[in-house]
């Protein structure tokens, strides 16, 4: 499995591969050592008290902690309609042949919830909440610890209504590598969800294979595709709403109308101008925002398809003649009013956890399927022995193997056949 291009940094990749290794070699001693050096962690106990996360909502203010309530709910309740989706099943392919899917949820998660300059905190909603809406029976999380040496209650609150059943203070690399070497929750984890910066991109790439992940995700995307009935402020401001999530972040404006283009791009340094956060969307407009102009609706479908972005908002004249056509894309968001922003804080209730980079061309975001293992099964009856062994002695027997051969004409013996 590839990173994204932000990911392969050969300082980050030696950085955090000598980690692992110093981490593995010595065990829970590193990933305190770590904690202190890098988190400024202080303490005693890794794992935040359950007094501590059940009383999180307490420490956070009112309209805040409503809000997170109303995110658990949403993006639970759309999780668990998907789970519904996912049927077992028992079919008779022929007399006595009968196969199947059970669909298991994975043992163990660990989920990542960063908590830097802009704690993402409906990160639990997304990890923590459709894991346990899969049945998944165990989640631990791991957030790193704030300038005043404690979790984020806000992320802590998210965290504990998703339904985590312990959290641990430990950031960074040192946090997945404990997750998944099974240094903290008592047993290793089979799985490493959620999001981070580049150490922790690269730390769940390194992992891969000895774990599952959710996805390699670079910076965060978005890409409008918009005509001339579309307003270039509400445009440009949910280009500017994803390009805040950093200064790599790419936005992407594609559009079937060089007036509208112009008028957004006016209104795009319009807006910077008095944007709190212009230190972050600035950068990234400047050095990875783009407006591409398409002289027709099958042109900028095309180009778009092409982009395969992580968030797509369509707002033209007819959402729906895109929405039938379009086919890469992590989530699309239709009409003027679907800001990309509600399904970031969790408002909508679908998955933020998406795919970058391109990978839309061939992969969906986290959802409740990556939780589920959909395990087949055979149940073959002593009659369907003659409908099942002559062919499979007549394949194996042209390949030369023999062993498997035997198999089946030991079952045609039995019966007599």
């Amino acid at each position: 499995m590839d990173a994204p291009a932000a990911q392969r940094d050969p300082r980050v990749v030696e950085t955090v591969s000598a980690m692992l290794l110093d981490i593995e070699r010595r065990g829970i001693d590193a990933v305190r050592d770590y904690a202190k050096q890098l988190d400024r962690w202080e303490g005693d106990d890794l794992e935040i008290p359950a007094s501590r996360i059940a009383t999180s909502g307490d420490r956070i203010a009112p309209e805040l902690r409503r809000a997170i309530e109303l995110g658990a709910e949403r993006t639970q309740a759309f999780a668990r309609r998907q789970r519904e989706g996912h049927v077992d099943f028992d079919v008779e392919l022929a007399p006595g042949l009968h196969t199947g899917v059970r669909h298991v949820p994975v043992g163990r998660v660990g989920a990542y919830l960063p908590a830097g300059r802009f704690p993402l905190t409906a990160s639990a909603f997304m990890t923590v909440g459709v894991a346990k809406a899969a049945g998944v029976p165990l989640v631990i999380a791991c957030t790193p610890p704030q300038p005043n040496g404690r979790a984020n209650d806000a992320v802590l609150y998210t965290a504990h209504v998703s339904g985590a059943d312990r959290v641990f203070l430990l950031g960074g690399v040192q946090a997945l590598a404990a997750m998944a070497f099974g240094l903290i929750g008592d047993l290793p984890v089979d799985m490493l969800v959620g999001a981070g910066n580049a150490f922790v991109a690269e730390a769940k790439r390194q992992l891969f294979g000895r774990v599952a992940i959710d996805l390699l995700a670079g910076p965060s995307e978005v890409a409008v595709l918009s005509d001339d009935a579309a307003d270039p402020e509400i445009v440009a401001a949910d280009l500017l709403g994803q390009a805040e999530h950093g200064p790599n972040s790419p936005a992407a404006l594609v559009t079937t109308s060089e007036a509208h283009g112009l008028a957004v791009i006016a209104e795009v340094e319009r807006q910077l101008g008095t944007l709190a956060t212009a230190d972050v969307c600035g950068p990234a407009w400047r050095d990875h925002g783009s407006v591409t102009v398409a002289d027709s609706r099958e042109v900028a479908a095309a180009l778009m398809d092409d982009l395969a972005p992580e968030h797509l908002e369509v707002i033209t004249s007819d959402d729906a003649w895109y929405h039938e056509r379009l086919r890469n894309y992590g989530s699309i968001f239709l009409g003027p009013w679907s800001t990309v922003a509600y399904s970031d804080k969790g408002m909508a209730g679908t998955n933020h956890t998406l795919p970058t980079a391109g990978g839309a061309k061939h992969s969906a975001g986290l959802s409740v399927s990556r939780f589920l293992k959909p395990l087949t099964y055979q149940r073959v009856s002593e009659e369907a022995t003659r409908l099942l062994a002559p062919a499979t002695v007549t394949i194996s027997a042209s390949e030369g193997m023999a062993a498997h051969e035997a198999t089946a004409r030991l079952r045609l013996d039995r019966r007599g056949v």
